[in-house]
């Protein structure tokens, strides 16, 4: 006998994406900062990913990696942030849901890549730093291809299976998800299913591309400083140093602020701080990494003045 209960529920095809829906004076203001935001980040990353294809001279392990990692966040920030300001330019926040399935899958798998592949970036400076003699050997042009094509496959097979587990979900409460984009914990939420096995999941999935590899690139940094402050030259010393520390900043505010989101349980006092922190990852990492990485370097630096110097002049 069919429970009455059940025969009227009726399964949600569309969401509603709240975002910043309880700041309407601030929208506009919101959209003029998040697509300047936007359109800086998408120029960083594509001038990066141009340089390294250009330049022979930037086709190098670390390099390579830098491209990967533009590339990366070009794609990653371009899946939350234009249907964001399209919300809020319009104040259309539906979404139906196979997009909110798909936003969450290209998030969730470019997420789990950027983890890795900053893991294996601290790696090839260990290398690098720690056993310079031995870099050459353990970082050749195919290990570098391996290792970035293992973070990209690696990535989107572990966001598969989240996926495929939520797409299994029955929605038929309320449809407003409290937040800019389709993440795991709001739909989880909002799931008329059992909550434990998707709890289960998503910690299994945070410990294993999150924790794991934070404390891995930790320890590659803690190395590498270790290296470093054996410099006997203080100025090599210092600028290692200020390169490595500042990696080493985003690389934790970025893991960091992951680890809260995902492994710690979300309360209505921790909801909106957890939105906070969101952006943090999602909008302001792919922002200022490029500036850290890629446009302090001094090779960089010199192959884009070199560059805009055979644009404005011609080749000599």
């Amino acid at each position: 006998m069919t429970n009455p209960e059940q025969g009227n529920q009726t399964s949600n095809t569309e969401f509603v994406l709240l975002g910043f829906g309880n700041l309407p004076e601030l929208q506009i203001l919101l959209f003029l900062l998040f697509l300047v935001i936007y359109i800086a980040t998408v120029t960083e990353n594509i001038l990066i990913m141009v340089l390294v294809v250009a330049d022979q001279h930037l086709q190098t392990p670390m390099y390579l990696f830098l491209g990967n990692l533009s590339c990366l966040e070009t794609c990653y920030t371009s899946t939350i942030l234009p249907r964001m300001l399209a919300s809020l330019l319009t104040g259309d926040r539906t979404i139906s849901f196979n997009w909110c399935v798909t936003q969450f899958y290209f998030f969730g798998s470019l997420a789990a890549t950027e983890c890795l592949l900053l893991l294996v970036m601290s790696y090839d400076r260990y290398l690098a730093i720690c056993n310079p003699l031995h870099y050459a050997a353990r970082m050749s042009g195919r290990d570098c291809l391996h290792l970035a094509g293992g973070c990209w496959i690696g990535g989107f097979l572990c966001c598969g299976i989240s996926t495929l587990s939520i797409s299994q979900l029955s929605f038929c409460g309320p449809n407003g998800i409290d937040h800019f984009f389709c993440d795991l914990i709001p739909l989880r939420k909002l799931s008329c299913n059992d909550p434990h096995l998707m709890e289960t999941l998503a910690f299994i999935l945070s410990l294993v591309f999150l924790l794991v590899p934070f404390l891995l690139t930790l320890m590659s940094y803690v190395c590498i400083i270790t290296t470093i402050l054996r410099i006997p030259s203080t100025p090599g010393r210092q600028k290692a140093f200020s390169t490595c520390s500042s990696h080493l900043i985003v690389v934790s505010i970025y893991y960091g602020t992951l680890l809260i989101v995902y492994m710690f349980p979300t309360t209505n006092i921790l909801s909106d701080f957890k939105k906070v922190l969101s952006v943090i990852y999602t909008v302001l990492t792919p922002l200022v990494n490029p500036l850290i990485y890629s446009l302090r370097n001094k090779e960089v630096q010199e192959t884009l003045r070199k560059a805009c110097r055979k644009f404005m002049f011609g080749p000599c």
